[in-house]
C-alpha cells in the first residue's frame, strides 16, 4: 500500500492536471482526509473544503443528511454515507466528494454494527454515486482511522483519474 502522503500527493497532481476540485465529509476520521490532502504543497488549487460532521446534528445541519435517514438506518450506514457525499457536493464547488462514517472503537460497536465498520461514499457533480464498506475489525482506533483515510484517498484518486466522472 502506498504511504498516505504519496497518495495525497498523487491525488493533488491528478486533480491539478484535470482541473478538478475535491471536498471531504468526515465523521470517524475527524478531518484526517482533509489534513492529508492539505499537507501537500499546492493543494489549495484542488481542495475546496472539508466538512467534519461528527454528530448527527452536524450531519443534518452541514450536509443535509435527513433525520429520517439517521433514525431509520443510523449514522453508520450506506444511506448516511451517500447523503453525506451528496451534501458535500451540493454545498461546495467540488467536482467530487468523499464521505466517511464509521465506528473506530474501541467502544460503540454492536453485533449489527461492530467496531471497525466504516461506510464510505463518493459523489460527483456529474451525478455518479458510489458506496464502499470497510470491515476492519477491532484493530484499534488509530488503525481503523488510518485504513479509512487510505481507502478514501484511493477512492478520490480513482475519481480524479476518470476526470471526476467516477467511471
Amino acid at each position: 500500500m502506498m504511504p498516505t502522503f504519496d497518495k495525497a500527493e498523487r491525488l493533488v497532481e491528478a486533480c491539478k492536471r484535470a482541473d478538478l476540485l475535491v471536498a471531504t465529509a468526515e465523521s470517524c476520521t475527524g478531518g484526517m482526509i482533509a489534513a492529508a490532502i492539505t499537507d501537500v504543497s499546492g493543494s489549495s488549487a484542488v481542495f475546496d473544503r472539508g466538512f467534519i460532521t461528527y454528530s448527527n446534528q452536524a450531519k443534518q445541519d452541514m450536509l443535509g443528511v435527513s433525520e429520517a435517514t439517521l433514525d431509520r438506518f443510523g449514522a453508520v450506514s450506506r444511506q448516511t454515507a451517500e447523503e453525506m457525499a451528496l451534501g458535500a457536493i451540493s454545498r461546495s464547488r467540488a467536482d467530487f466528494a468523499v464521505s466517511v462514517t464509521g465506528i473506530a472503537g474501541p467502544g460503540g460497536g454492536s453485533a449489527e454494527k461492530p467496531v471497525g465498520l466504516v461506510h464510505m461514499g463518493l459523489a460527483g457533480r456529474s451525478g455518479f454515486l458510489r458506496h464502499k464498506i470497510l470491515r476492519c475489525g477491532n484493530i484499534g482506533r488509530d488503525a481503523v482511522r488510518v485504513a479509512t483515510l487510505e481507502n478514501a484517498l484511493d477512492m478520490l484518486i480513482d475519481a480524479s483519474a476518470s476526470n471526476g466522472c467516477g467511471r
